[in-house]
């Protein structure tokens, strides 16, 4: 493969990527607010069938090196644990 179509498919990709980000928090808000239950059990599917590819295109992108992410450090994981643990709401 060389670096011109490299990069048309990382563009593309990312492209893909933020596409279903948009589409999921889409479809978030309308289950969020739907009153049927039927229909919210609906979109709830769809929602997960969209989550799981967003997921499926974020592992491909980070395989190839296009998209990476750093490991949370154990304190601040530990921090924000701690703090919602002791929240009241």
């Amino acid at each position: 493969m060389n670096g011109s179509t490299q990069y048309q498919d990382k563009e593309m990709m990312t492209d893909v990527l933020s596409s279903q980000k948009f589409i999921t928090s889409g479809y978030n808000t309308v289950a969020n607010e739907c009153a049927c239950p039927n229909l919210k059990t609906d979109l709830l599917n769809i929602l997960n069938e969209e989550h799981q590819i967003q997921h499926e295109v974020f592992c491909e992108m980070n395989k190839r090196g296009w998209y990476q992410t750093e490991p949370a450090d154990q304190g601040k994981v530990n921090q924000v644990k701690q703090h919602y643990l002791g929240a009241t709401f």
